[in-house]
């Protein structure tokens, strides 16, 4: 399915970046068919988990890197015994590779594996620079400004 997103670059404008996320987004599903399954979840405000089911990979096997706040995923099997004869082949040992963009100040915590899943901890930090804060009105000059713990 390829999505024409000219009219929705004719009607703004700096969300052009928007687009190609979106249209990477589709692409990326294609490519990869759905393996390995994963599963992202919302731990706390700012906790975040992805979970990767790899069964039969070691954790030898697995690469987890961060770059450009990217999160890339691989598993590359090492190979197999020729001698083996499989009656039925169920369980994947193909290679992959996964690809997670990564939010502004998501940062990957640890990985590590259990029970076949490979769990990915990562967690945002909102630098205090860019945290809301409340500006009085009609405040003297010179007076500090009190942040503001929590937004409505």
């Amino acid at each position: 399915m390829k999505l024409d997103l000219t009219p929705l670059y004719a009607n703004t404008v700096g969300y052009d970046r928007f687009g190609s996320l979106l249209d990477a987004a589709f692409n990326a599903e294609r490519q990869t068919g759905g393996y390995p399954p994963y599963d992202i979840e919302l731990m706390d405000e700012n906790k975040y988990a992805i979970t990767l089911a790899v069964a039969g990979f070691q954790e030898n096997e697995l690469d987890v890197q961060v770059e450009k706040g990217v999160l890339t995923v691989r598993g590359k099997k090492e190979d197999q015994k020729k001698d083996s004869r499989y009656l039925h082949r169920g369980i994947a040992s193909r290679s992959f590779e996964r690809k997670f963009n990564l939010a502004d100040h998501v940062e990957v915590v640890n990985a590590q594996m259990e029970n076949g899943l490979l769990h990915i901890s990562l967690v945002k930090e909102i630098p205090e620079a860019m945290k809301p804060r409340r500006i009085p009105v009609n405040a003297f000059p010179g007076e500090k400004v009190e942040q503001k713990t929590q937004v409505a």
